[in-house]
């Protein structure tokens, strides 16, 4: 579980970052899950983008995507989420 602080400190670093992942109209599935944990491990931190087709609310995907991949969410704003798992190879980002 993030602290206030910490989570303070991931959106700083997540603020440049351009969502690399589109959830639309298909929502999460099990294929998609899969690639988002395949990426927090190499990246650690970044955002996903929540389309406007998409028939779930913003808040289930965010919840589904953190359960399924064993992420933290760090903030969820307008149709942006963005998520951060400690990589177990690749750590780059020092948490305070």
């Amino acid at each position: 579980m993030l602290t206030g602080k910490q989570k303070s400190f991931l959106r700083s670093k997540a603020h440049h970052l351009d969502p690399i992942f589109q959830v639309g109209k298909g929502g999460v599935n099990e294929n998609m899950i899969k690639q988002v944990a395949d990426a927090l491990e190499a990246r650690e931190l970044f955002k996903v983008s929540i389309l406007q087709n998409c028939e779930e609310d913003k808040t289930v995907v965010a919840e589904q995507l953190a359960v399924g991949t064993g992420a933290e969410i760090v903030q969820l704003i307008g149709n942006t989420i963005v998520l951060y798992k400690e990589s177990v190879e690749k750590k780059s980002i020092k948490l305070p």
